[in-house]
């Protein structure tokens, strides 16, 4: 190997781990955040509801396409909701081709038999898949504020009279509440899912929204201000997360969304690792798509502050991290080599430090989110450590998946918004298997996991003629991670 090519190699891997270096500080000041919050006591002005004149009128939009095993869940949880019926309207907004239009549209006759508003809004064509849909049916939504829940999310009795109050502050734009996760003990794969999304739904959301920074609603379990929604140039669908293009596009004009913690909104993780494939492929394209789409708007936007648009630069590069991890594991190896070959550039090597010192922030980030939610018990803490290290395997096994999905985005390549199938799974003993929406082709991408897992396994081994250890730890969980993701997309198959 030459030297010139050695230089390239330490180049472009220390810049991946300056930048993720970078995002774990982040990470760390909205823990900073968190923590400063929960020792806060906000009052905010709120909607009495007791009061007739303060209720506003409610639209909730349930947006589907092919949900045969969760319809009746849903339904039937959704009529349970508590508010005066002469206020509120649900919109079944319904773009499903195949036998569940039937079945959903006599549930839904039912439903209206009993004096609930609600309506089956079907369209001629899908364009513009969700954002489309949720479009459609906001021109001709009667509320005044409009919830919006996911097949497979399954909202307390009383979750609007616990959100609506909030719209009394009329610069608010969105409310927001975390996700709970009804079948979290399913699998390992559900685990580390339900991890990962409470680190966002505590740590993340929390930290921004407690210091005015920029938040996302996500895409469910929110609940707009239709002025909001029409101010910022109404649902677009021109990126696969048009959650967050639409919660960036209205903040930018100023308007406040609140997050709310304590409320939580149960919904159901996928249980197959290619659904899980397709959610986070387009989670991460679409956060591409709008880094984008967004990124000058909010570094040139006057209206922020200069902490703000970090937080928010930060924000639209979450997905691209992955990106930085897998030139980081794939030019580990090579770096190897060259700290054997080339015994002077020894002092190059200190910059690995960068991702030790990375990993160790987010294992005390992702503590703090866990025991918020878990307990802060020795077995807790014994458990979490177990959990972290499968979660940072696993992740790191999902790397070249999303690094696909992210440069796509980036590259602006446009794909069709692959909705994740829904399975009805609530405990240990219910199962996945003759689902017929799932993805019946091997990702393409599983021969190169395959290969990357045989990579690292080499890199495992190179430690020993090497007489060098110091990556081994990283090569494992590489190797467990990839090898994890391998097997089980070839055997999670109906």
């Amino acid at each position: 190997m030459g030297l010139t090519i050695a230089f390239i190699i330490i180049a472009i891997y220390s810049t991946a781990l300056v930048l993720i270096f970078f995002y774990s500080l982040a990470q760390l000041n909205l823990l900073i955040n968190y923590l400063g919050n929960k020792r806060r006591n906000e009052e905010a002005p709120k909607f009495n509801l007791l009061d007739p004149k303060e209720i506003p009128y409610v639209t909730i939009q349930l947006p589907i396409y092919n949900e045969e095993y969760v319809m009746e869940r849903l339904l039937e949880n959704i009529s349970k909701i508590e508010y005066p019926k002469s206020k509120l309207e649900i919109q079944v907004l319904d773009d499903s081709t195949d036998d569940t239009v039937i079945e959903t549209a006599e549930r839904i006759e039912a439903l209206q038999k009993t004096g609930l508003d609600i309506t089956h809004i079907r369209r001629e064509n899908r364009q513009g898949f969700k954002a489309g849909a949720l479009k459609e049916g906001l021109e001709i939504a009667k509320g005044d504020f409009v919830a919006i829940f996911d097949a497979d999310f399954l909202p307390e009795s009383d979750w609007l009279k616990k959100t609506v109050p909030y719209f009394k502050d009329e610069e608010i734009g969105v409310v927001q509440t975390r996700w709970g996760h009804i079948n979290r003990d399913y699998s390992t794969l559900t685990k580390i899912q339900a991890f990962a999304l409470d680190a966002h739904f505590t740590l993340e959301q929390v930290g921004r929204n407690s210091k005015g920074h920029f938040i996302n609603f996500n895409g469910t379990a929110g609940i707009w201000r239709k002025e909001c929604i029409l101010d910022a140039g109404n649902w677009e669908g021109d990126t696969l997360t048009e959650d967050l293009d639409l919660s960036y596009r209205a903040q930018l004009k100023n308007w406040k969304f609140k997050y709310l913690e304590d409320v939580e909104t149960p919904a159901e993780l996928p249980v197959v690792i290619s659904a899980a494939r397709s959610q986070q492929f387009r989670w991460n394209k679409g956060g591409a798509e709008n880094f984008r789409k967004t990124v000058w708007s909010v570094i040139t936007s006057k209206n922020i502050s200069l902490k703000t648009k970090f937080h928010g630069v930060m924000h639209l590069l979450n997905s691209s991290m992955f990106l930085c991890v897998f030139i980081v594991a794939l030019l580990s190896i090579p770096m190897l080599y060259i700290k054997n070959m080339y015994g002077h550039l020894g002092w190059v090597f200190e910059v690995t430090s960068f991702f030790i010192v990375s990993t160790i922030i987010l294992f005390i980030c992702y503590w703090f989110t866990y025991k918020s939610i878990q307990g802060s018990s020795f077995d807790n803490f014994v458990d979490y450590i177990k959990l972290f290290f499968t979660f940072f395997s696993v992740a790191l096994g999902f790397s070249l998946h999303n690094t696909v999905a992210v440069l796509e985005g980036h590259m602006g390549k446009r794909s069709e918004f692959v909705r994740t199938p829904k399975f009805n799974i609530n405990n240990l003993t219910d199962s996945w298997k003759g689902n017929k929406y799932l993805a019946k082709k091997l990702s393409p991408n599983m021969i190169l996991e395959f290969a990357l897992m045989i990579y690292f396994l080499f890199g495992m081994y190179s430690a020993i003629p090497l007489n060098d250890f110091g990556l081994f730890p990283f090569h494992l969980m590489l190797f467990l991670g990839f090898g994890f993701v391998f097997f089980k997309s070839l055997t999670s198959k109906a």
